[in-house]
């Protein structure tokens, strides 16, 4: 019954994270909100919609209710969420957020899901790498603190001086080496996995 259901809580939360993207641009395009206040509410709706990502495969799991539908949905949505900050921030942000980077992350994005495929072709598969998972929080930092810096330099927390600029240069080139690694992991994975049969062949011919 879970596997089947197609509009249950988790696919239901996954579907909440995907409406978050148009209201998050929007938010970010629109001359209705001061300065400020817009930064900061576009940084909370992109942080809210983040944290269903790991609560609806939770539930998923959970509950039994893993469909083939929320295994489509999860990852398009959280692609979806993390292209459109991006590529957001190429217009609003371009000189935290230089095109050639958020090219090279999407670019990441698009390398994963082609090697997946011909793992899917080849009959093996890819599992979920951590430094992929780790990825992912990289670049919901770096969004989030690039959207910020667009409306303050630095924040004085108490007296203690928080340069919101600063750290959104390091978040953006730690997201940039990160995405590296994680892409140079998934090739290792992958060509591991394709001359396993090759390998067990020679082995068997011996």
């Amino acid at each position: 019954m879970g596997r089947s259901s197609v509009l249950n809580l988790p696919n239901s939360i996954t579907l909440s994270r995907i409406g978050c993207v148009p209201i998050f641009i929007w938010v970010l395009s629109t001359s209705l909100f001061p300065h400020g206040i817009q930064e900061a509410l576009a940084a909370t709706i992109f942080i809210l919609a983040s944290a269903t990502d790991g609560l609806d495969g939770y539930l998923a799991r959970k509950n039994g209710q893993i469909s083939s539908v929320g295994m489509l949905l999860d990852p398009m949505a959280d692609k979806l969420l993390v292209a459109s900050g991006l590529i957001l921030l190429v217009r609003y942000t371009p000189n935290l957020m230089p095109p050639w980077i958020v090219v090279l992350v999407l670019g990441r994005e698009f390398l994963i899901t082609g090697l997946r495929s011909v793992a899917a072709v080849e009959g093996f598969a890819i599992s979920a790498r951590d430094v992929g998972k780790f990825k992912m929080v990289v670049q919901i930092v770096a969004i989030v603190a690039t959207v910020l810096a667009h409306g303050w330099y630095q924040w004085n927390i108490f007296g203690l001086i928080l340069g919101v600029e600063l750290v959104s240069r390091m978040s953006i080139w730690f997201m940039l080496a990160v995405t590296v690694i994680s892409a140079v992991d998934y090739l290792h994975a992958f060509w591991g996995c394709l001359q396993r049969p090759i390998r067990q062949r020679a082995a068997a011919s011996l």
